[in-house]
């Protein structure tokens, strides 16, 4: 029987630690579950919002309807060939909980995404990158649920068309469906990625000579822990905007004015520019206003000192992004879902 329970808080759900209520709360274990549930004709009428591991999700007040949280779990190898293997997961089980299941049985791919937060269904509806990967670089395939008819469907790579920290179900499809599983095809033989950010340098102070996917996984996470704020510690969303992609020509111009402005080629016309730089460059990084703020380490992190809530969040993301526009020209997207 599934326990619906009311009035429940939502701060152990969310990695701001954000102290919402939900009026009604269910953990969903099983797929059959969720079809039961999504049949049952009185919970139909309420508002729904779906919940993995909170760690992309700003919750700015009480939730009047069924919080659901998926809580699907399990990792099975369902293929594999001379060079790659196949692993179908649940979509609750936790992101680096796979990973590290990974690196104990030496399947390569997800080594350069060690330590992100959050949950397995959620990872390609971001399409989650760090370090010169990102999850459609591996992906398969996945299976979802219609949340109006209940209905199982798979999507491809192709269908799922993935873009920088988004894909169909951030747009077309947003809302629309609860992913219950995911397909990933890990390599066998590993393709190593160590120019992205101070891999390369990390590993050389650990004394790496060789490289291995645990290595790699093992440098990439002290960087991330030198830079990051753990969630458990100092609520946060980790990176809350997207690197804006730019014309060239823009870039250009920025240039000229500020010499020392980071740009990454993506095509023949567009450059990538780091946020965090320009959330630094206008002054923001470090600074705090009440209980929420802008991290001191990583200007693209921002952070609940304790007792801040959603709406001084998007107050203080909204300064942000009216402060970057003003300076550079830019208008920055979060990456962050608002509720």
């Amino acid at each position: 029987m599934i326990d619906i329970q009311e009035n429940v808080s939502l701060r152990p759900y969310n990695t701001f630690g954000l102290e919402v209520i939900a009026r009604y709360f269910v953990q969903v274990k099983r797929v059959e579950d969720l079809e039961n549930l999504l049949q049952d004709p009185e919970l139909r009428k309420l508002p729904r919002l779906l919940l993995g591991g909170g760690s992309n999700i700003l919750l700015t007040k009480d939730f009047e309807g069924l919080v659901i949280r998926i809580a699907i779990e399990g990792i099975e190898v369902v293929n594999q060939d001379a060079d790659h293997v196949w692993l179908r997961v649940g979509a609750g089980e936790n992101w680096h909980g796979l990973v590290e299941y990974c690196l104990a049985h030496d399947y390569a791919g997800f080594e350069n995404l060690s330590l992100i937060p959050g949950s397995v269904g959620a990872s390609p509806m971001q399409n989650i990158g760090a370090y010169g990967v990102e999850i459609k670089d591996v992906f398969d395939s996945l299976e979802a649920i219609h949340l109006e008819t209940g209905k199982r469907r798979p999507f491809s790579h192709a269908e799922c068309r993935f873009g920088y920290r988004e894909s169909v179900f951030k747009r077309e499809l947003k809302g629309q469906y609860a992913i219950v599983s995911v397909t990933f095809r890990l390599n066998k033989v590993p393709r190593f990625h160590l120019d992205y950010g101070d891999i390369r340098r990390t590993l050389d102070e650990m004394g790496v000579g060789q490289p291995s996917i645990q290595a790699v996984s093992e440098a990439v996470v002290r960087i991330r822990r030198s830079k990051l704020p753990d969630p458990a510690e100092l609520g946060n969303a980790g990176s809350f905007f997207k690197n804006p992609e730019i014309p060239k020509a823009q870039f250009d111009q920025l240039k000229a004015r500020f010499p020392e402005l980071p740009g990454y080629p993506t095509t023949a016309d567009q450059v990538k520019v780091p946020a965090g730089w320009l959330i630094e460059r206008a002054g923001w990084k470090g600074k705090r206003v009440g209980a929420v703020g802008v991290h001191d380490r990583q200007a693209l992190v921002l952070v609940n000192y304790g007792g801040g809530t959603g709406l001084k969040i998007k107050e203080l993301a909204t300064n942000v992004q009216n402060s970057v526009e003003a300076e550079f020209g830019i208008r920055l997207t979060p990456e962050v879902n608002f509720v």
